[in-house]
Protein backbone atom coordinates (compact mmCIF):
# COMPACT_ATOMS: atom_id res chain seq x y z
CA UNK A 1 0.00 0.00 0.00
CA UNK A 2 1.35 3.95 -0.77
CA UNK A 3 2.15 5.52 2.05
CA UNK A 4 0.32 8.30 2.75
CA UNK A 5 2.12 11.92 3.31
CA UNK A 6 1.80 14.32 5.95
CA UNK A 7 0.66 18.09 4.65
CA UNK A 8 4.43 18.66 5.86
CA UNK A 9 6.06 15.67 4.52
CA UNK A 10 4.70 17.00 1.11
CA UNK A 11 5.34 20.15 1.18
CA UNK A 12 8.64 19.84 2.52
CA UNK A 13 9.66 16.98 -0.72
CA UNK A 14 7.73 19.54 -3.17
CA UNK A 15 10.03 22.59 -1.84
CA UNK A 16 12.87 20.19 -2.60
CA UNK A 17 12.08 19.26 -6.36
CA UNK A 18 10.81 23.09 -6.41
CA UNK A 19 14.46 24.49 -6.07
CA UNK A 20 16.17 21.48 -7.57
CA UNK A 21 17.59 20.17 -5.04
CA UNK A 22 19.47 16.83 -3.91
CA UNK A 23 20.47 17.57 -0.70
CA UNK A 24 19.09 20.48 2.62
CA UNK A 25 20.64 21.53 5.43
CA UNK A 26 19.18 22.06 8.17
CA UNK A 27 17.71 25.53 8.24
CA UNK A 28 16.54 25.36 4.85
CA UNK A 29 13.10 23.97 5.68
CA UNK A 30 12.62 25.97 8.35
CA UNK A 31 13.10 29.69 5.96
CA UNK A 32 11.21 27.73 3.06
CA UNK A 33 8.24 26.41 4.84
CA UNK A 34 8.41 29.26 7.34
CA UNK A 35 9.14 26.05 10.77
CA UNK A 36 10.02 26.58 13.66
CA UNK A 37 13.65 25.00 14.46
CA UNK A 38 11.96 22.53 16.88
CA UNK A 39 9.39 21.75 13.97
CA UNK A 40 11.96 21.34 11.17
CA UNK A 41 14.70 19.13 13.28
CA UNK A 42 11.00 16.95 13.96
CA UNK A 43 10.08 16.79 10.71
CA UNK A 44 13.47 16.02 9.15
CA UNK A 45 14.26 13.16 11.71
CA UNK A 46 10.28 11.70 11.02
CA UNK A 47 11.06 11.66 7.15
CA UNK A 48 14.55 9.78 7.73
CA UNK A 49 13.01 7.46 9.75
CA UNK A 50 9.94 6.11 7.55
CA UNK A 51 12.72 6.10 4.01
CA UNK A 52 11.58 9.10 2.50
CA UNK A 53 15.24 10.96 2.92
CA UNK A 54 18.64 9.75 3.94
CA UNK A 55 21.01 11.15 6.65
CA UNK A 56 24.17 11.87 4.97
CA UNK A 57 25.37 13.19 8.46
CA UNK A 58 24.25 15.40 11.00
CA UNK A 59 22.11 18.18 9.49
CA UNK A 60 22.41 17.42 6.03
CA UNK A 61 20.00 14.95 4.09
CA UNK A 62 19.68 13.36 0.83
CA UNK A 63 16.02 14.04 -0.88
CA UNK A 64 14.53 11.94 -3.31
CA UNK A 65 13.80 13.73 -7.36
CA UNK A 66 10.57 11.96 -6.56
CA UNK A 67 9.25 9.72 -4.28
CA UNK A 68 8.84 6.30 -5.10
CA UNK A 69 5.49 3.94 -4.78
CA UNK A 70 4.88 2.90 -1.50
CA UNK A 71 7.03 6.08 -0.21
CA UNK A 72 10.22 4.57 0.66
CA UNK A 73 13.23 5.95 -0.69
CA UNK A 74 16.93 4.94 -0.72
CA UNK A 75 19.77 6.99 -2.49
CA UNK A 76 22.11 4.39 -5.10
CA UNK A 77 25.50 4.04 -4.05
CA UNK A 78 26.84 6.76 -6.17
CA UNK A 79 24.76 9.36 -4.98
CA UNK A 80 25.29 8.87 -1.41
CA UNK A 81 29.27 8.74 -2.18
CA UNK A 82 29.07 12.11 -4.14
CA UNK A 83 26.80 13.42 -1.66
CA UNK A 84 29.01 12.94 1.00
CA UNK A 85 32.13 13.87 -0.60
CA UNK A 86 31.07 17.11 -1.49
CA UNK A 87 29.97 18.07 1.42
CA UNK A 88 33.75 17.65 2.54
CA UNK A 89 35.03 18.81 -0.61
CA UNK A 90 37.05 15.86 -0.52
CA UNK A 91 38.83 14.42 -3.31
CA UNK A 92 37.89 10.04 -2.97
CA UNK A 93 38.70 6.88 -5.04
CA UNK A 94 36.98 3.37 -4.88
CA UNK A 95 39.53 0.63 -3.71
CA UNK A 96 39.31 -2.29 -1.65
CA UNK A 97 37.19 -5.37 -2.51
CA UNK A 98 34.90 -2.77 -4.48
CA UNK A 99 37.62 -2.55 -6.83
CA UNK A 100 38.39 -6.44 -7.00
CA UNK A 101 35.40 -6.96 -7.32
CA UNK A 102 34.55 -4.28 -10.33
CA UNK A 103 37.99 -5.46 -12.13
CA UNK A 104 37.08 -8.84 -11.80
CA UNK A 105 39.85 -10.01 -8.99
CA UNK A 106 37.10 -11.40 -6.92
CA UNK A 107 33.49 -12.55 -7.32
CA UNK A 108 32.38 -11.12 -4.01
CA UNK A 109 30.63 -8.31 -3.66
CA UNK A 110 31.48 -6.85 -0.52
CA UNK A 111 28.81 -5.38 2.17
CA UNK A 112 31.08 -1.89 2.55
CA UNK A 113 32.46 0.17 -0.39
CA UNK A 114 36.10 1.21 0.99
CA UNK A 115 37.27 4.82 0.12
CA UNK A 116 40.54 6.78 0.24
CA UNK A 117 40.16 10.06 0.48
CA UNK A 118 41.81 13.51 1.83
CA UNK A 119 39.01 14.51 4.31
CA UNK A 120 37.36 11.98 6.78
CA UNK A 121 37.92 8.52 8.41
CA UNK A 122 35.15 5.82 9.98
CA UNK A 123 32.64 3.89 8.70
CA UNK A 124 29.50 5.92 7.27
CA UNK A 125 26.08 4.72 6.65
CA UNK A 126 23.71 7.13 4.07
CA UNK A 127 20.38 5.19 3.57
CA UNK A 128 21.46 1.81 2.66
CA UNK A 129 24.69 2.53 1.27
CA UNK A 130 27.77 1.46 3.82
CA UNK A 131 31.01 3.38 3.40
CA UNK A 132 34.06 2.79 4.89
CA UNK A 133 36.29 5.74 4.67
CA UNK A 134 40.07 6.05 4.85
CA UNK A 135 41.66 9.60 5.29
CA UNK A 136 45.00 9.45 3.02
CA UNK A 137 47.44 12.53 2.46
CA UNK A 138 46.34 14.31 -1.16
CA UNK A 139 48.95 12.68 -2.73
CA UNK A 140 48.80 9.40 -2.80
CA UNK A 141 45.13 10.23 -4.29
CA UNK A 142 45.44 9.44 -8.31
CA UNK A 143 45.83 6.81 -10.81
CA UNK A 144 41.58 7.07 -11.27
CA UNK A 145 39.06 5.84 -13.60
CA UNK A 146 35.45 7.66 -13.33
CA UNK A 147 32.77 5.41 -14.31
CA UNK A 148 29.20 7.21 -14.95
CA UNK A 149 26.57 4.82 -13.85
CA UNK A 150 23.15 5.01 -14.51
CA UNK A 151 21.65 7.39 -12.16
CA UNK A 152 23.73 10.12 -14.02
CA UNK A 153 26.21 10.31 -11.36
CA UNK A 154 29.97 9.57 -12.10
CA UNK A 155 32.19 7.18 -9.21
CA UNK A 156 35.82 7.31 -8.83
CA UNK A 157 37.85 3.88 -9.00
CA UNK A 158 41.56 3.50 -8.58
CA UNK A 159 42.45 2.42 -11.96
CA UNK A 160 43.41 -1.29 -12.72
CA UNK A 161 46.88 -1.01 -11.97
CA UNK A 162 46.15 1.20 -8.72
CA UNK A 163 44.22 -1.05 -7.73
CA UNK A 164 46.61 -3.81 -7.85
CA UNK A 165 49.23 -1.50 -5.86
CA UNK A 166 46.52 -0.75 -3.34
CA UNK A 167 46.35 -4.60 -2.96
CA UNK A 168 50.09 -4.95 -2.19
CA UNK A 169 50.23 -2.00 -0.29
CA UNK A 170 47.14 -2.15 2.44
CA UNK A 171 47.16 -6.04 2.29
CA UNK A 172 46.57 -6.17 5.71
CA UNK A 173 43.54 -3.88 5.57
CA UNK A 174 42.36 -5.74 2.49
CA UNK A 175 43.19 -8.87 3.35
CA UNK A 176 44.47 -9.31 -0.23
CA UNK A 177 47.83 -11.34 -0.74
CA UNK A 178 48.87 -13.41 -1.63
CA UNK A 179 46.14 -13.65 -4.47
CA UNK A 180 47.24 -9.93 -5.59
CA UNK A 181 50.21 -11.42 -7.43
CA UNK A 182 48.44 -14.00 -9.01
CA UNK A 183 45.99 -11.01 -10.21
CA UNK A 184 49.49 -9.10 -11.36
CA UNK A 185 50.52 -12.02 -13.43
CA UNK A 186 46.91 -12.16 -15.07
CA UNK A 187 46.58 -9.07 -16.25
CA UNK A 188 50.08 -8.72 -17.22
CA UNK A 189 49.88 -11.95 -19.18
CA UNK A 190 46.52 -10.82 -20.70
CA UNK A 191 47.46 -7.54 -21.77
CA UNK A 192 45.31 -5.55 -19.52
CA UNK A 193 47.97 -4.21 -17.89
CA UNK A 194 51.56 -2.95 -18.92
CA UNK A 195 54.84 -4.23 -16.28
CA UNK A 196 55.38 -0.33 -17.08
CA UNK A 197 52.02 1.08 -15.65
CA UNK A 198 52.22 -0.82 -12.93
CA UNK A 199 55.51 0.10 -12.00
CA UNK A 200 54.73 3.81 -12.20
CA UNK A 201 51.50 3.50 -10.18
CA UNK A 202 53.59 1.36 -7.38
CA UNK A 203 56.44 4.55 -7.24
CA UNK A 204 53.89 7.39 -7.36
CA UNK A 205 51.54 5.81 -4.71
CA UNK A 206 53.42 2.92 -2.61
CA UNK A 207 56.25 2.76 -0.38
CA UNK A 208 59.33 1.19 -0.06
CA UNK A 209 57.80 -2.23 1.02
CA UNK A 210 54.97 -2.61 -1.65
CA UNK A 211 58.13 -1.23 -4.69
CA UNK A 212 60.16 -4.21 -3.56
CA UNK A 213 57.53 -6.75 -3.44
CA UNK A 214 55.96 -5.43 -6.67
CA UNK A 215 59.86 -5.51 -8.01
CA UNK A 216 60.25 -9.26 -6.84
CA UNK A 217 57.10 -10.28 -8.80
CA UNK A 218 57.75 -8.70 -12.04
CA UNK A 219 61.71 -10.40 -11.49
CA UNK A 220 60.02 -13.56 -11.13
CA UNK A 221 57.59 -13.29 -14.15
CA UNK A 222 60.99 -11.90 -16.08
CA UNK A 223 58.65 -8.13 -16.51
CA UNK A 224 60.41 -5.55 -18.89
CA UNK A 225 63.47 -4.66 -17.95
CA UNK A 226 62.57 -0.93 -17.96
CA UNK A 227 59.73 -1.35 -15.84
CA UNK A 228 62.27 -2.79 -13.16
CA UNK A 229 64.43 -0.38 -13.68
CA UNK A 230 62.21 2.11 -12.36
CA UNK A 231 61.49 0.68 -9.34
CA UNK A 232 65.01 0.24 -8.88
CA UNK A 233 65.86 3.62 -9.21
CA UNK A 234 63.12 4.95 -6.43
CA UNK A 235 64.24 1.86 -4.35
CA UNK A 236 66.68 2.71 -1.09
CA UNK A 237 69.09 -0.35 -1.45
CA UNK A 238 69.20 -2.37 2.21
CA UNK A 239 70.28 -5.63 2.88
CA UNK A 240 67.13 -6.05 5.53
CA UNK A 241 65.27 -8.56 4.01
CA UNK A 242 60.85 -8.35 3.82
CA UNK A 243 58.50 -11.38 2.85
CA UNK A 244 56.64 -11.34 -0.26
CA UNK A 245 53.71 -12.53 1.50
CA UNK A 246 53.58 -11.25 5.47
CA UNK A 247 51.61 -13.26 6.78
CA UNK A 248 53.41 -16.31 6.24
CA UNK A 249 57.17 -17.23 7.48
CA UNK A 250 59.90 -15.26 6.36
CA UNK A 251 61.59 -19.08 4.79
CA UNK A 252 62.50 -19.47 1.26
CA UNK A 253 64.87 -18.43 -1.71
CA UNK A 254 65.87 -14.51 -1.81
CA UNK A 255 65.45 -12.05 -4.38
CA UNK A 256 68.45 -10.29 -3.98
CA UNK A 257 68.36 -7.66 -6.23
CA UNK A 258 65.04 -6.66 -4.17
CA UNK A 259 65.89 -8.39 -0.88
CA UNK A 260 62.72 -10.02 -0.68
CA UNK A 261 62.38 -13.53 0.44
CA UNK A 262 60.18 -15.20 -1.60
CA UNK A 263 57.96 -17.86 0.61
CA UNK A 264 54.79 -17.98 -1.55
Amino acid sequence: MPRKLGQLETAALALAQMRNLRTMRVGELASGLRLSAKQERELLSRMSRSGMIANVRKGLYLFPPRLPLGGIWTPDEATAINALMADKNARYQITGPKAFNRYGYSEQLPALTTIYNDAISGERRVGSVSLKLIKVARDRLGGVEKVRMPSGETLVYSSRARTLVDAVYDWSQFDSLPEAYDWIRADIAAGRITADELARAAVQYGNMGTMRRIGAILERIDASKAARSRLERAVTATTAKIPLVPTRPARGPVSRAWAVVINA
